[in-house]
């Protein structure tokens, strides 16, 4: 029954949107209307208010780590096992995909899953961090990057944890990532990805 109330409470922490909370202090329009019509940093990015991009960007992380982080305290204190720290870290990651509050339509999940992973292994995270910045560097292209670190995410996860649960969900984590960036996808291969800073899909 705890497990159950911390994957519950993980979910609907994750179902808090940042772009939306970032867009309202700083009295910018919904980023699910402009742009991709995704509600994640890169989307507000283009709304030209980089501190918007970079709350909403913190913010998503932030869940991500603080969901797993209070799951991983109680499972020592409140006796609960492994896994209930692999479910809450699947959990956070889906509220943000698919939130109650905005009819489950969210973002993509890279911050927040970046968040989830500093918190299960900081250098596992910070490994995710640096993929991400080399590609995002060379190519320009945030969903590259993005796609890129989740692709590795499982390798990693399986040098700093081990084949255990929690490398388990970052692996199914890592394969809804790639899915919710499949129209990216077909972009990128089509050559029509839009780069960092540029109107697009990302």
């Amino acid at each position: 029954m705890t497990t159950m109330v911390f994957i519950l409470l993980a979910y609907l922490l994750g179902s808090i949107s940042f772009a939306l909370v970032a867009s309202w202090i700083f009295k910018l329009p919904d980023p699910r209307t402009y742009g991709s019509g995704n509600p994640g940093a890169t989307n507000v990015l283009r709304s030209g208010k980089k501190a918007a991009a970079v709350l909403t960007l913190l913010g998503d992380a932030g869940k991500g780590w603080l969901a797993v982080a209070l799951a991983q305290y109680f499972a020592v204190t409140a006796g609960l096992g492994g896994e209930a720290v692999a479910a809450v870290a699947l959990a956070v990651l889906l509220g943000h995909v698919f939130p109650v509050f905005l009819r489950f339509e969210g973002g993509k999940g890279v911050a927040t899953a970046v968040g989830v992973l500093l918190g299960l292994n900081l250098g596992m995270g910070l490994l995710a961090i640096a993929t991400w910045i080399l590609v995002a560097m060379i190519w320009r292209i945030s969903s590259l990057a993005a796609l890129t670190a989740a692709a590795l995410a499982p390798l990693y996860a399986v040098f700093f944890l081990g084949f255990e649960m929690n490398a388990l969900a970052v692996l199914i984590m890592s394969l809804l990532l790639i899915w919710r960036h499949k129209s990216n996808i077909s972009n990128l291969i089509a050559g029509k990805e839009a780069r960092i800073g540029k109107s697009g899909t990302s």
